[in-house]
């Protein structure tokens, strides 16, 4: 997915009147531009891996935002946030299950010889190049958490 594909799927999207749809691609193509002018300026263009980033951050977002409007007894904001976050959803790699992930972790464990909690950080090293934009870092640490603490 590039920065370009989402442009086109916005201004298909304002021909189709697709208000939420056109809000939310408004919303990431902004976050990407930001991005790029953070990294480099005006000439840096975001590549592929810099935009599924970008999406991830503001799928991320968007689940933080849910948990703390339902804190607040907020339904609306929660209805509005998962709908955004469905539709960012659609722009993400197909996520791991968690079974995928528990026999990636009992691997990387095998091959680093971690035996203790203490050796989550070569465990994580291992993992994070293999999960990046399939599976949320936060369930992949817990699945690690769990296996080496039973160990």
């Amino acid at each position: 997915m590039t920065k370009q594909d989402l442009q086109g799927q916005l201004k298909q999207s304002m021909l189709a009147k697709n208000t939420e749809k056109t809000s939310v691609l408004r919303m990431l193509i902004s976050a990407i531009t930001y991005y790029e002018i953070q990294k480099g300026g005006a000439g840096y263009m975001a590549t592929d891996e810099d935009v599924l980033s970008v999406i991830q951050k503001e799928a991320k977002q968007r689940k933080d935002s849910i948990t703390e409007y339902e804190k607040a007894n907020r339904q609306d904001l929660v209805a509005k946030e998962q709908s955004e976050l469905a539709l960012l959803q659609t722009y993400l790699p197909a996520q791991m299950s968690e079974e995928e992930i528990k026999a990636l972790v009992e691997q990387a464990i095998t091959q680093t010889g971690a035996t203790t909690i203490q050796d989550i950080g070569r465990v994580m090293g291992m993992l994070v190049p293999q999960t990046k934009g399939k599976a949320d870092g936060a369930i992949v640490s817990k699945i690690v958490r769990e296996t080496l603490g039973n160990k």
